[in-house]
């Protein structure tokens, strides 16, 4: 008998990890690093109880994809024990590559290269440290594998990565429109000439799954006091990293240092192997650490914006269908240097940011979401759908914010 993990999940219950590939993919020290990352950055200020990391949503996506896997047997789908054991650990996997913070990282200390990639190279560095059994699950994660709906179940618009977020942050947020119904469409799915399609009487659990993922966005995700911090950690790090790069001396722990002080590019992840290894020791915690001390830093720009963090101080935030007028962000971005007693440009650039945020419910040209009917047809959501229409599906909502220093 499979000896076995037990966790005990809030949101799906007992999850059972049997020892062995997925047991020692658990455990890795990189994947161990996804406890000290918020699944949902700063939405905290917004949600005090989303504290949740993304080791609880990967295991989450796991228990989920096993479900699909035994779903999809039970229909005669041929999956063997190896593609099983691999698209599992795919899926455990999947946000390895995510820095504190999620995006942030991405457009403050490390140019030109995605958390996606990132990832990838975290795979293959656990992959060499397992001895090569994790080349089936690279090979599934990267799309290379002959069995496409297993990449499918791990990347897709509808994937257990999806199914997992949406459940997990709806129960961590309080946010009830988020709570979609994860068992009844693993129930519905099937593969069809090897995609993943869903059976005629799960439409309806399609249609809140797309409703819910929309809402989510707009009262989660992109809320405007979360994006509001989110601004602020980026003017945070932009900041000091143009500080130490006038070769200011500033508190920071050794990873953060690395990314602060050198100019990361995506080919240093690829040519020094040093860099990834730093990069598994940056969390969460580092950045926290840092932004406590810099509250007392000379600079202006730099104490202000961490004392806002770290004691929920936050950017005011304005909100508007148009682009706002040039003439108030101008006479505003004047007040406020006027304030801090700071150039106007770097008011400009950091007490005063523009962000267009935009989101569609369903894009039919990315991987669809087919829907399979008794009569062997197959017709995508869009046009299956007799409550949403493609128009209604494909709109593009946009917001423009406007968020700043209080005055």
């Amino acid at each position: 008998m499979t000896k076995v993990k037990i966790i005990n999940d809030p949101v799906f219950g007992f999850i059972n990890i049997p020892k062995g590939l997925l047991y020692d993919v658990l455990t890795h020290p990189i994947l161990q690093r996804l406890s000290r990352i918020r699944q949902l950055g700063l939405s905290s200020f917004v949600y005090p109880g989303a504290q949740h990391t993304r080791l609880q949503h990967s295991v989450g996506a796991y228990y989920l994809m096993s479900e699909a896997i035994s779903s999809l047997r039970a229909k005669g789908v041929a999956i063997s024990d190896a593609e099983a054991e691999a698209v599992e650990a795919a899926i455990l996997m999947h946000d390895v590559g995510h820095g504190p913070f999620s995006h942030v990282l991405e457009h403050t200390l490390v140019h030109g290269i995605s958390h996606e990639e990132i990832s990838l190279l975290l795979m293959e560095k656990m992959n060499r440290d397992l001895d090569g059994r994790l080349d089936l699950a690279i090979q599934i994660y990267r799309d290379e594998y002959d069995k496409r709906f297993l990449h499918q179940l791990v990347s897709s618009q509808l994937d257990m990565d999806r199914l997992d977020y949406l459940r997990r942050d709806s129960f961590f947020t309080g946010v009830t429109e988020g709570n979609i119904g994860s068992a009844r469409i693993i129930k519905m799915m099937g593969v069809l000439d090897d995609h993943l399609v869903v059976e005629k009487k799960g439409i309806y659990s399609i249609e809140n799954f797309l409703t819910a993922r929309r809402l989510m966005y707009w009262q989660v995700y992109l809320h405007k006091t979360s994006v509001a911090a989110e601004e602020m950690l980026r003017g945070v790090l932009t900041r000091a990293s143009e500080l130490a790069a006038q070769g200011a001396e500033l508190f920071c722990s050794p990873a953060l240092r690395y990314f602060l002080y050198d100019h990361i590019m995506g080919d240093t992840f690829t040519q020094h192997p040093d860099c990834l290894d730093t990069f598994i020791q940056l969390d969460d915690n580092d950045i926290w650490c840092a932004l406590k001390v810099w509250q007392s830093n000379p600079d202006v720009i730099l104490s202000t914006l961490s004392q806002g963090l770290v004691n929920r101080s936050l950017f005011k935030v304005q909100i508007d269908a148009e682009p706002f007028d040039t003439s108030y962000t101008g006479d505003l971005t004047r007040r406020i240097a006027h304030v801090l007693s700071i150039p106007v440009d770097d008011a400009a650039r950091y007490m005063l940011t523009h962000a267009t945020l935009q989101k569609d419910m369903y894009s039919a040209t990315d991987d669809k979401i087919e829907i399979l009917f008794p009569d062997g047809t197959v017709r995508d959501i869009a046009e299956a759908s007799d409550m949403l229409n493609v128009s209604l599906l494909e709109k593009k909502v946009r917001k423009y914010i406007l968020c700043h220093y209080r005055l």
